[in-house]
């Protein structure tokens, strides 16, 4: 016997639990991000956007070159001549690092676009000092006096230019009950509401600024007032007594950062202002800009003494060598130059295909940081820079922007000096595409190389690396015709896969444990999927709680604490326990994350400001104070937030064409999710078993046995009382869904 059905899909869902008329909107609760880290975590995996280099105080000693990427990451490469070695790596930022300079002999500061200032020890093994959050938007730049290792300046998108006397912020905390140390100890940044011995320090009449003792209000940097938009570059001189900025204003402010006043401003550029530097005394400027020229201001004079058109786009990155007399460019246009400023003359040293973000000079070469992973050192004479122009090649750079533009189109374009780098520190391809199949456990993402893989983002590994295909017919390939809900949001901003959950959404996904091919647990039980990638992410971080304080964890790894997370829980949101689950920390094959290549947590808790860790560095000291706390919730109490008992109405009909009569006339409801043999079940025990069906409610729900938690269309007792029968009767079904065939049993 052979027949067909059609299976229309749901028509609407039915909501059994939900808000009221008098319910209140929840508020927005913290978020859980982890990041996925391919195989080799001791490369970038995305455009460098700043450079910093460290020089050995020995002789002998090896130097060290700091990067800081849009990976959110830092890393120290040890230097030698034959290669360069990852000794560290920085992470705390949660976003972009845009800028990092040297304070002193051991102090690394960087900024990033999540609005902080991070003060790190450069010679660690990456542990953060203290995190300043003073700006309001993004900070895109820093600078630092060659010669006062206390003064460092920043600037940002919100406009705002803080001058900061690390002595003073970095100073150490008083310690009380309501105010915690704003610092990174394991990488976890404290609330920051807490008061410094050693505070405010006001300007006297020398070079420093002096120190004032208040407990009243916490150390507040010097601010710059003036400008009205966003700031993009920062310059100091080697003692910290001169300050130049620029920004969208397109002009060069000048201030006292001993007390934030405004000296001078100095117009000429027509657009954006992106690089700035000083020379050791102060009174030469130069700038770049997105107008594509570089300009020289005397700052005694107030004015620019000249002009040189030498690139035919944007100038984001200047270096100068020691005496100031030549400086080196690069910018949109992925082209570096030489230019000696006395007499114009500029010469074209290399052109990549990235697009140049900054440069770091070092002995007899250059290091070329750009929008690409890798960062490359070029060959560069800073002690005799006017070799290079003995190999010709070389040009007058004119006085107006549109010269090269003109000269380029004429096709006079200059040919480069250098080939290749002399030297290269590879990174990874960052992924920039990416698709959330719809099982919603893989995403098929493709990177800057071309290479098209297939990522499984409840382990945090590649399951599948299908080289350089088609990514659009590759997705085609991997359809399945399922639906689980969207349980959690994935972006590549950092290069890599940012897996986002966010409360109650992230609880919506459910799989039978069938599906998941979990041994040992019946077929039928539905796995969380949010759940069981909790547990599997912060499974060392239990492991190490419960070693850390021993008989005082409860058998769940609980410990208490001056705050019941349970009452703060129960209090801000209804709460239910997974009564499918096991309260326990054992973690399922399909939820266990590598230890060899493990995710990064990026978080914040009730008192702390967002920060981010690999899951094996968690040490199992962070509590509610730095985890959200529906987290800690989940993991450590087995509860979950209430969710809608939703339901899938749909219609079951014979297909067209087909002599099979009707099986009922009205709609039939299911659990959210419905294994699609269950149906047939159904059918068969309807159609070919002809008998009474108890696992049909008097609406039309499927209920099999009354359990409907556990939904098996026609239940334990009536479906295996004919199964005898059923293997006689040999019947060939196929449910089709929306007219595409989801199921075939013969």
């Amino acid at each position: 016997m052979y027949r067909k059905f059609r299976k229309v899909s749901a028509m609407h869902r039915v909501g059994s639990a939900g808000n009221t008329s008098n319910s209140v909107r929840a508020r927005k609760e913290k978020r859980l991000t982890y990041v996925l880290n391919d195989s080799d975590d001791t490369k970038h995996c995305a455009g460098i956007n700043c450079l910093a280099l460290l020089k050995s105080s020995v002789p002998d000693g090896g130097d060290h070159l700091f990067t800081g990427s849009r990976d959110g990451r830092l890393k120290r490469w040890a230097l030698a001549e034959d290669g360069a070695t990852c000794s560290a790596t920085f992470e705390s930022h949660v976003d972009w690092v845009n800028d990092a300079v040297l304070a002193g002999g051991n102090t690394l500061v960087s900024c990033s676009s999540d609005t902080t200032v991070k003060a790190w020890n450069c010679l660690s093994d990456g542990s953060c000092i203290k995190t300043l959050r003073q700006h309001s938007d993004y900070v895109t730049c820093l600078a630092a006096a060659e010669k006062n290792a206390n003064i460092v300046s920043s600037g940002g998108l919100g406009g705002e230019v803080f001058i900061w006397d690390l002595e003073a912020a970095l100073a150490p905390i008083s310690k009380s009950s309501d105010a915690m140390e704003d610092d990174c100890s394991n990488g976890i940044s404290g609330s920051g509401n807490s008061l410094p011995i050693t505070s405010l320090r006001t300007i006297g009449s020398s070079n420093s600024i002096s120190l004032h003792t208040t407990q009243s209000q916490g150390y507040l940097p010097v601010t710059a007032k003036g400008h009205k938009e966003s700031v993009y570059a920062l310059a100091m001189n080697d003692s910290g007594t001169l300050l130049v900025s620029g920004g969208t204003e397109k002009v060069v402010r000048v201030w006292d950062p001993r007390n934030g006043s405004k000296t001078m401003k100095l117009r000429g550029h027509t657009d954006n202002i992106r690089a700035l530097l000083l020379d050791s005394t102060g009174r030469f400027c130069l700038s770049g800009s997105s107008d594509s020229m570089i300009r020289l201001w005397d700052l005694g004079q107030q004015r620019c003494v000249h002009s040189y058109a030498v690139h035919t786009d944007s100038v984001w990155a200047l270096a100068s060598t020691p005496s100031f007399s030549h400086v080196y460019s690069g910018g949109r246009d992925l082209s570096l130059y030489l230019t000696d400023l006395a007499t114009r003359e500029s010469i074209l040293l290399c052109t990549k295909e990235y697009p140049i973000l900054q440069l770091a000079l070092h002995d007899s070469g250059i290091w070329v940081a750009t929008t690409d992973s890798s960062v490359h050192r070029w060959p560069a004479d800073c002690q005799d820079p006017q070799k290079v122009f003995q190999r010709g090649g070389s040009f007058l750079a004119g006085n107006l922007s549109f010269s090269r533009a003109r000269a380029s189109l004429e096709g006079s374009t200059p040919v480069p000096v250098y080939r290749e780098p002399s030297f290269s520190i590879p990174g990874t391809p960052g992924i920039v595409q990416h698709e959330i199949l719809n099982n919603r456990r893989h995403v098929l993402t493709k990177d800057t190389s071309g290479s098209v893989k297939l990522w499984e983002i409840t382990r945090g590994v590649v399951v599948k690396d299908y080289g350089e295909v088609s990514f659009d017919k590759k997705k085609e390939e991997l359809f399945e015709m399922v639906s689980i809900p969207a349980w959690f949001t994935v972006d590549t901003r950092l290069g890599s896969l940012s897996v986002h959950l966010d409360t109650p959404q992230c609880f919506s996904a459910e799989m039978y444990s069938a599906d998941l091919n979990i041994v040992g647990k019946p077929e039928d039980d539905k796995v969380n999927l949010a759940r069981e990638t909790l547990k599997g992410l912060l499974s060392h971080w239990l492991t190490k709680r419960r070693q850390r304080y021993g008989s005082q964890a409860s058998a769940n790894g609980d410990v208490p604490s001056g705050k019941d997370i349970s009452a703060r829980s129960i209090t801000l949101s209804r709460v239910e326990v997974d009564g499918n689950a096991e309260n326990d920390s054992f973690v399922y094959p399909p939820f266990e994350f590598s230890a060899a290549s493990p995710p990064s947590v990026i978080t914040e808790g009730s008192q702390s400001g967002p920060w981010r860790k690999k899951i094996t560095d968690l040490d199992g000291t962070e509590d509610e104070k730095d985890f959200p706390w529906w987290v800690l919730d989940c993991v450590l109490h087995n509860r979950l937030p209430p969710r809608e008992n939703t339901k899938c109405s749909f219609y079951l009909h014979p297909c067209e064409g087909s002599a099979a009569q009707i099986l009922t006339q009205g709609k039939l409801s299911a659990p959210r999710i419905l294994r699609i043999h269950k149906v047939v079940n159904y059918v068969v025990e309807k159609m070919v078993l002809d008998k009474p069906l108890d696992s049909i409610s008097s609406d039309g729900n499927f209920v099999p046995g009354g359990q409907l938690q556990h939904s098996a269309v026609g239940g334990d007792g009536s479906f295996r009382s004919g199964l005898k029968s059923l293997h006689k009767l040999k019947p060939s079904i196929e449910i089709l869904c929306n007219n595409q065939a989801s199921y075939h049993k013969a």
